[in-house]
């Protein structure tokens, strides 16, 4: 399986922040879409960064309130691990669980398209598995 039947079945719609917005104001898109993480984006289209709620844990700890009007680029992660619409889904699931990061931005072209979640991947796995039970279950009664 690839990306972009991920993609297919969850749709392309991606949440984005700009760099220069208040870690306040990605709190509102985090609870307003409730997602985990939002790409950092500029112009919707070029990926700067990623942040997630634990990013966002983190610098709590150690900023204080402060935070809360810092801008977003401060606490993004800027290298992303990103994707390709053409990439195998078991290279991506692989990559998740070994470097322990849940939300991978997918790019066409260079340009941002999409972004897959662990939960997406897991859906997969889970529909796959169902979808062999149910080929077993029907040879078997054959």
């Amino acid at each position: 399986m690839r990306i972009s039947d991920v993609v297919r079945h969850k749709g392309g719609s991606v949440i984005t922040v700009r760099t220069d917005a208040s870690v306040t104001e990605l709190l509102g898109l985090l609870s307003e879409h409730r997602i985990g993480a939002v790409v950092v984006s500029d112009d919707g289209e070029t990926v700067h960064g990623i942040v997630s709620e634990r990013d966002i844990v983190r610098h709590l700890h150690t900023d204080g309130a402060a935070l809360l009007d810092a801008p977003v680029h401060q606490i993004m992660t800027s290298e992303v691990h990103t994707c390709v619409p053409e990439d195998s889904l078991d290279d991506l699931e692989t990559a998740m669980t070994e470097k322990r990061f849940r939300h991978v931005p997918v790019l066409k072209d260079g340009k941002l398209v999409a972004i897959v979640s662990i939960g997406d991947v897991v859906k997969n796995r889970i529909d796959d598995l169902q979808a062999e039970r149910d080929q077993l279950r029907t040879y078997i009664q054959s």
